[in-house]
């Protein structure tokens, strides 16, 4: 059955309709669910689709999930932005129907919420759905939502009309989490998982899914840090850990060529924390990789003044930007033989052609001029024939279980 068939009753007329014991709210079934009632534990998925209407005489649609043809879902018991469908959700059954009158009191954050959906239906970030309590005092600081009913609704707070359908309830082990999902401790606990498995994919040469798992994890860490006070202890011991995993990602950015990625993560890095070796490392293979000499070189030297012991590994990468840059010069002294000797036996252009003058002076009979002379050009330079350098050196990745470098 869809949310509404019908005419439905005038919201200042429900009569019928059932009371949650939660005040300002009244419930009225549209259409009975089947079994029984679902077991809403924390961290299940509820899916449903809803409609929103104004507690008007037109009843005027706000926002309606079946017009984006995509369901709604949350998690149960973290704390969801608008906290009042948790409880109208957890009256009903699989495939009910129901209208839910809310009062003022529950409606207030609703206009915050109906931005964040009208962006995911526009193809913004999906995660919009899912923004919670949090950092929803900066958003009240704004002006405008953008959208002139929304903006009236925040304005003049007022009564509202859900008519929910519920489509789905998941148990936590019926479905894959995203980390967004997790509780704080589920997330610290998960941080080290995804970094051994990264380390894993890396070694075996699946650099994008390890990369992928990098991400995970730092993004986990730094959620848990948005919680914690700046320059703190635990505020850096988070900072540390999202470090290390940000120089492993880097080193899958090097796999795959994504230099200037590197070049970006690696000098924000140093420019809040000038002492971590391996970001001058990595670094200076990525400048190494784009012919950035003068600036490779610098790091590397970095490099052995914070960590003597690395001299074998930065004179490795030293040969190596020396063979990269004798073959870059020979790449581009060989483009410009070619550019000049392209141009050295172009023919001469046509003169344009003259006005008829006096009678033509009689040809020379002597002999033909000769064609003009190729400019003489340098034999090719000699590469460097001391011994091949071999692949670079790879600093270890950080082990999961330490997050240590």
């Amino acid at each position: 059955m869809s949310l509404v068939s019908g005419r439905e009753p005038f919201c200042g007329a429900m009569d019928a309709a059932l009371l949650l014991n939660v005040e300002g709210v009244k419930k009225t079934i549209l259409h009975g669910g089947t079994g029984e009632l679902p077991n809403f534990i924390t961290g299940s998925r509820v899916i449903f689709h809803f409609r929103t209407m104004k507690c008007d005489e037109e009843r005027t649609v706000i926002d309606d999930s079946r017009q984006v043809d995509q369901p709604m879902h949350i998690i149960i018991g973290n704390m969801f932005k608008l906290e009042v469908w948790e409880i109208l959700l957890t009256s009903m059954r699989v495939h009910e129907v129901a209208e839910f009158w809310c009062d003022t009191i529950h409606t207030g954050v609703y206009p915050i919420l109906s931005r964040s959906l009208r962006q995911m239906a526009q193809g913004k970030d999906p995660t919009e759905w899912h923004v919670h309590t949090c950092g929803l005092a900066n958003m009240f600081a704004y002006h405008t939502l953008g959208y002139e009913d929304l903006d009236e609704l925040q304005k003049e707070p007022q009564p509202l009309i859900f008519v929910i359908e519920l489509l789905q309830v998941d148990a936590p082990s019926d479905y894959q989490r995203e980390t967004w999902n997790l509780s704080n401790h589920e997330k610290m606990k998960v941080v080290p998982v995804l970094h051994g498995e990264g380390n894993r994919l890396f070694k075996l040469g699946r650099y994008e899914e390890a990369s992928s798992k990098y991400q995970e994890a730092i993004i986990c860490l730094r959620n848990l840090q948005t919680k914690e006070k700046p320059w703190e202890v635990q505020w850096l011991k988070l900072e540390k850990m999202i470090n290390t995993l940000t120089l492993n990602y880097c080193q899958c950015l090097l796999k795959k060529e994504e230099y200037y990625e590197v070049l970006e993560h690696t000098s924000d890095i140093l420019r809040h924390h000038p002492g971590i070796v391996k970001a001058y490392y990595v670094r200076a293979r990525a400048h190494a990789e784009v012919w950035n000499e003068a600036e490779a070189k610098a790091d590397l030297q970095k490099v052995l003044e914070l960590e003597p012991s690395m001299q074998k590994a930065v004179r490795r990468e030293l040969r190596l930007l020396e063979n990269r840059m004798a073959e870059k010069q020979e790449e581009e002294r060989l483009r410009c033989r070619n550019m000049l000797s392209q141009g050295a036996t172009q023919p001469p252009a046509e003169p344009p052609a003259q006005p008829p003058t006096a009678p033509p002076a009689e040809l020379s009979t002597g002999p033909p001029a000769e064609p003009p002379a190729e400019p003489p050009t340098a034999p090719p330079a000699e590469l460097s024939t001391g011994p091949p350098a071999g692949p670079p050196a790879e600093l270890p990745l950080s082990p999961g279980h330490s997050l240590q470098h």
